[in-house]
This record gives C-alpha cells, structure tokens and sequence, in this order.
C-alpha cells in the first residue's frame, strides 16, 4: 500500500486527510524504522506494510467508533505508538495517553509527539495493573483502546478500569475470535462492562482479517481490580 493509497482507502471511508496529516504519518514511519534500529518496536519495517499493517489498521476502530464524539483515550500497552498515534494524527483533538511497561518506548513516544507537533500525547511508563488502581487513571477516559497485548478475558482486566462509566474499550483483534469472546464474557461482566458490537473485516490487499470488539462501560469496576501486577496473567478471571 503506497502513501497515495493510504490516503484515497481511509477518504473513501470518510477520513480526509490534510497535507499536514500525511506528512506526519511519512515521518512516523521514518522514525519508526530509525529508532527500530536502537530498539525493538515493530517486526513489520516495509513502507507498504507498515501503511497497511500498522497505520491503516490503527485506524480502522474510526470506521465503527465516533471518534469525534470523545476526548480522552488511553492506550494500553501502546509502546511503538499503534494504535494511539495514527488515531491521534487523524483526529488531532483527542488527549491522548499512552501507557507501557517499557520505559524506553515511553522515549521514543515523547520524541514522536515532539517531532510531528502532535500535543496532548502523554506517555506513561507503568504495568495497567498499577495505573489502573490509581485515582489519576482509573475511571478518567472516555474510551480505551488496545491492539494485540493479550486474550480479551485479561485485556479486558487491564482495560475496563480505565474507562469511566458511560465510556468505551475498543480491543483491536486479529481474525476468529469466538472462542476468546466467549472465554471473556464473565470478565467482562465482573469488570463492569457490555460487549456492544464486534466487527468483523478484511484489511485492504489481503493484508488479513481483523475484528473490532466495541465494550461499553455501563458500572463501575469493582475496587479490587485490576489485581496486583502478574496476578491476571496467572489466574484469568474465567
């Protein structure tokens, strides 16, 4: 996928970019492959597939999700930037928090943000279990977004804490997920959440089939999670 077809495949979804937007995302990528060097960030390091894989995907929560109608989102496990930074370059209003467990990703985040002039992009060094319990972080965004950290019984664990009541968690999966959405439904509903829709579709270029799964958060999340760090890990909530 050229940068040309990035642009004409999300304005045929109703996503125009600006000449300033596509410029950021070119230099996205180039310091996505410059910092991969120094550190490991991606796998996927080809223009095209990046275009693909990487930006195209990172937005495709914006085709089921009125992102104009939100402000704060939070990424978990967000660490090269996807989806936060492709969302946050096509709609510049969102205040966007990145949170990893590895601090050095929250570096190349800051530099990131600094070099395409993208403001309100704070990334946060810490496990979700730890932020999660904190009263700066829990229950403070209108949606949380997460692309391929884990099975969606945890990620919803590490997820739903974040969101405030009312709010969203938008998990970015991979193809056939009817198993982990039945293996999730008791987390889910422990976490005090609804699964709203999932959508179900095929990156352009056979580049894969993906599925969005659209959880509202419609009570609040018992205080005793997220559990300690590691504990979700060991012992799913099942």
């Amino acid at each position: 996928m050229t940068k040309e077809q990035f642009a004409k495949a999300l304005a045929a979804q109703g996503i125009s970019l600006t000449d300033r937007q596509k410029e950021q995302f070119d230099y996205f990528f180039r310091l996505l492959v410059e910092w991969n060097e120094k550190m490991n960030l991606t796998g996927i390091t080809e223009e095209g597939q990046v275009y693909i894989k990487h930006f195209y995907d990172s937005i495709t929560p914006a085709l089921y999700f009125p992102f104009d109608q939100v402000k704060s989102v939070v990424d978990i496990g967000g660490g090269a930037g996807f989806p936060s930074i492709p969302l946050k370059i096509c709609f510049p209003h969102l205040k966007m928090t990145i949170i990893d467990s590895l601090n050095k990703r929250m570096s190349f985040l800051q530099h990131v943000a600094g070099e395409l002039g993208l403001d309100d992009v704070y990334p946060v060094h810490g496990r979700a279990e730890d932020r999660g319990q904190e009263a700066g972080y829990r229950e403070q965004f209108d949606l949380v977004v997460a692309r391929a950290v884990a099975r969606l019984n945890l990620l919803a664990e590490f997820c739903l804490p974040f969101a405030q009541p009312q709010g969203h968690f938008i998990a970015l999966k991979g193809a056939d997920i009817t198993m982990e959405l039945n293996e999730a439904k008791k987390a889910i509903k422990t976490l005090g959440g609804k699964t709203r829709k999932v959508e179900t579709f095929h990156l352009p270029e056979e580049a894969g089939e993906r599925n969005i799964v659209i959880i509202e958060k419609i009570e609040p999340t018992p205080k005793s999670y997220p559990r300690k760090a590691g504990v979700p890990a060991k012992k799913p909530i099942l």
